[in-house]
């Protein structure tokens, strides 16, 4: 019985539609000096209609990219489009149409597509800032169009954007009567290109992806033979396995008696954190991957489950029944034990720790109200702020790479006998961006990764 309430506590339930904020946020409200930019229609070389389709395409695609930033952009649908924007783009105009920065392309017929030059421009300097050429055909055009974006963000920001990046997710819409599946799958981070990964006709929970995203790790509700006591039976355990973005093979890391997880990498990759049960209780362990040799992070009577850590690997994250409910705890986890702090006391229950990647904050779900909502907290437990609420019941919240989005699964109630539960992202604020993944079936344990594929 202890290992089914501790897999209810492990993985607890909790195409861009704007939407305004329905946050209580303490943060971040004050009114923020936007930049305005125009990405201008392309100016075309004769094409075909074939070609026409896809400038326009990439374009949109371009387009669609920022309006996710528009904490950071004023995206202007200019009602006047610039006329032969490439070779003269009239920075003045824009000048004095209030716009800080202008992107410019010329498209031209190449092979069975196009060939797409890019100008970006500093209108208040005057100083083109970015200037690239790009060859695409329909079957690519929209990661190039990703690459092509975060190009311009890069060259505009200094950063890396979100553009690139993809979401690894669990869904169950292979579900087939009775017996739940749930599979692995991976998306865009606009939640287009979505590809099933995995086929064990099982039930995979808590992804977490390699900082190489070179392997995503996560647990499957495995089938053993079990031959003891003079019989032969099969029996079920939660094991630890690998899966390969390049090769496509799976192998296991840990498959001991009970629960193998909850794992998530360190910053080398060299090593796991992870929650394994077969010594009793559940505790968090580090493990070597190369050698298998484990250490113990952390050692109590209560459960320890949900390892989050810091990049630079000095504070860790964890869910912990030790108060009598789940709470927040964190620690460092270079010694046993070492200097544990519960820093939730918000709702009746909490899940899903996940820190940012600067490791100041952690988002997270608590239970108040009668519902799981969105909550951050500096990782010393102060400055908490509430992000959802009036929004379904929303859980699993983490960080994109770049700290300024949260990716999370929202569940609906739609009749007395079904439930919808899909993927949505908002930026750091609370403010909801979109809904990433629809009939889809039920959707969980959003992940982010900077997998180019």
């Amino acid at each position: 019985m202890k290992l089914i309430i501790l897999l209810i506590i492990c993985t607890l339930p909790m195409k861009l539609i704007a939407q305004s904020s329905v946050a209580e946020i303490a943060v971040g409200e004050a009114s923020v000096d936007k930049d305005k930019l125009v990405i201008d229609d392309p100016e075309l070389k004769t094409l075909s209609g074939t070609e026409k389709r896809i400038a326009s395409e990439m374009i949109d695609i371009i387009r669609n990219d920022f309006i996710f930033y528009k904490h950071k952009f004023n995206n202007i649908d200019y009602s006047q489009k610039g006329q032969a924007s490439y070779s003269n783009p009239s920075l003045s105009k824009w000048q004095e149409a209030g716009i800080s920065y202008f992107i410019s392309t010329l498209v031209s017929a190449h092979g069975d597509g196009i060939e797409a030059k890019f100008k970006a421009w500093s209108v208040t300097t005057g100083k083109e800032i970015y200037s690239d050429t790009f060859r695409m055909e329909q079957r690519n055009v929209r990661p190039k169009s990703h690459t092509i974006a975060d190009a311009i963000y890069r060259s505009i920001t200094g950063k890396p954007s979100i553009f690139n990046s993809k979401i690894v997710f669990v869904s169950d819409r292979a579900t087939y009567g009775k017996d739940t599946i749930k599979e692995l799958y991976l998306m865009d981070f606009d939640g287009n290109r979505v590809e099933k990964l995995t086929n064990f006709r099982s039930v995979v929970i808590s992804p977490s992806v390699a900082p190489d995203n070179s392997k995503i790790m996560f647990s499957l509700i495995a089938s053993h033979i079990d031959r003891s006591k003079g019989r032969v039976r099969t029996i079920k355990n939660i094991d630890l396995k690998t899966y390969d973005l390049k090769t496509e093979n799976v192998s296991t890391v840990s498959d001991r008696p009970g629960i193998n997880s909850g794992a998530v990498f360190s910053a080398s990759g060299e090593k796991i954190y992870l929650t394994l049960s077969f010594s009793g209780n559940a505790d968090i362990y580090e493990m070597n991957l190369a050698s298998k040799q484990m250490r113990k992070v952390t050692s109590h009577y209560a459960d320890d489950v949900d390892p989050s850590v810091t990049r630079d690997g000095t504070l860790m994250s964890f869910l912990s029944n030790r108060a009598g409910r789940a709470n927040i705890y964190i620690m460092d986890p270079s010694q046993t034990e070492k200097d544990v702090k519960r820093i939730s006391f918000v709702g009746q229950f909490n899940a899903t720790p996940r820190f940012s990647p600067d490791g100041k904050e952690i988002v997270f779900t608590s239970w108040v109200d009668g519902a799981f909502d969105l909550y951050r907290i500096s990782a010393d437990g102060n400055n908490l702020s509430r992000l959802t609420k009036g929004f379904g019941s929303n859980e699993e919240p983490v960080y994109s790479p770049d700290g300024e989005f949260i990716v999370f699964t929202s569940k609906r109630i739609v009749s007395r006998s079904k439930a919808i539960q899909d993927v949505y992202i908002m930026n750091r604020d609370g403010e909801i961006l979109g809904q990433l993944t629809q009939d889809f079936g039920r959707c969980f344990s959003p992940q982010w990764t900077n997998i180019l594929k």
